[in-house]
């Protein structure tokens, strides 16, 4: 335990880490956002982030932004990273290595990477070699943060997260009509969460009726992998899916075969859900945003396989139409609202990290 005059500035750096980490935001899955600082006397002198992935990681980013004029200070620093450095060689070198070749003694770290190529080697490693460890400092926060990526190591399948949009009185649409029910502003925010994720998948009605893009047009930020049911192959070649502008799985009864950026992936009748989310996990995608329609996302709920869930329900109503999924196992975590629309964010208790 820290005494609480160390608590406070630890807590104050952990959070500058925790904010640079976020700016690797879809760039670097399905490894974790990672952020870094290195303060002498309190005062910050590198910052980094994970921006990349298969490229440099935090700590390296952190170290070697410290000027020339106070390269002599880095040994007698302390190294701030909301995750447990790495202990391995990946496409990088460890980062334990990095940080005992600059004889850093005393990192403090948000919490420890679970996941198998790590699980604690790094802090134990650091500790071999002499550096002062404190674990824990916003634990909860840097667990929350990476929350897909420990998911994901966990159970090798993709972090969930449901989203639609509804009426006032509980309708998703109407019948073979296209509608517009939230408004703008929160438009720009699920292109935002687009970006946030690894890929993002709607039904076959949706695909057919709103004949949606899925990209993130309206946000920065790198486009998810399209997906789509279409289990006997009869969208037609004129819907935004098939436009070639980024890569798209079609998860179809029918056939198996690689078309340029769009795959055709066959899968059996049965067990639908269960089958799709094990592939998307055998090709590392670590996170899938569910768009729509109904019957899609209610055959996620039925199968218990979401993780998070995101409404946003208008202030007008329709009166009749299609009507939303109804969540299993479902608390509320927050709620906002964006001019006339309200969004209510669920957690899946069941699946809890």
């Amino acid at each position: 335990m820290t005494c609480m005059s160390e608590t406070i500035p630890h807590e104050s750096y952990m959070q500058r880490c925790l904010q640079l980490a976020l700016l690797g935001t879809g760039q670097v899955a399905p490894n974790p956002l990672v952020g870094s600082v290195l303060v002498h006397n309190n005062r910050i002198i590198g910052e980094g982030y994970h921006q990349q992935f298969g490229a440099a990681h935090a700590e390296v980013h952190c170290i070697e932004s410290v000027s020339e004029q106070d390269k002599n200070l880095i040994a007698d620093s302390t190294l701030y990273v909301n995750l447990e450095p790495c202990s391995h060689f990946g496409k990088t070198p460890p980062c334990v290595d990095f940080i005992k070749q600059h004889q850093i003694q005393k990192v403090v770290v948000g919490c420890k990477d679970f996941s198998s190529k790590v699980n604690g080697k790094g802090i134990a490693l650091l500790r071999e070699h002499g550096v002062e460890v404190l674990e824990g400092v916003l634990e909860n926060e840097s667990k929350h943060l990476n929350r897909r990526f420990f998911y994901f190591e966990n159970r090798r399948l993709p972090y969930v997260i449901l989203k639609w949009a509804e009426s006032a009185d509980g309708f998703i649409g109407k019948a073979n009509q296209s509608l517009k029910i939230s408004n703008i502003f929160s438009d720009r925010l699920v292109h935002q969460w687009r970006a946030e994720e690894s890929a993002i998948m709607v039904g076959y009605r949706t695909a057919l009726q709103d004949n949606p893009q899925l990209n993130v047009r309206l946000a920065k930020g790198k486009n998810p992998v399209r997906m789509v049911f279409d289990r006997d192959l009869s969208l037609p070649s004129t819907c935004h899916l098939f436009d070639q502008s980024q890569r798209t799985i079609v998860f179809n009864y029918l056939i198996e075969k690689s078309d340029g950026v769009i795959e055709f992936i066959k899968i059996l009748p049965d067990n639908e859900i269960e089958q799709m989310l094990e592939i998307l996990g055998n090709k590392q995608v670590s996170s899938l945003l569910v768009e729509g329609g109904a019957k899609c996302l209610q055959k996620m709920v039925n199968a218990n396989q979401w993780n998070e869930a995101r409404i946003i329900k208008s202030n007008e109503y329709l009166y009749n139409g299609i009507v939303g999924p109804h969540l299993q196992n479902a608390e509320i975590i927050k709620q906002m609202h964006i001019q006339t629309d309200q969004i209510t964010f669920f957690n899946n208790y069941t699946h809890n990290l």
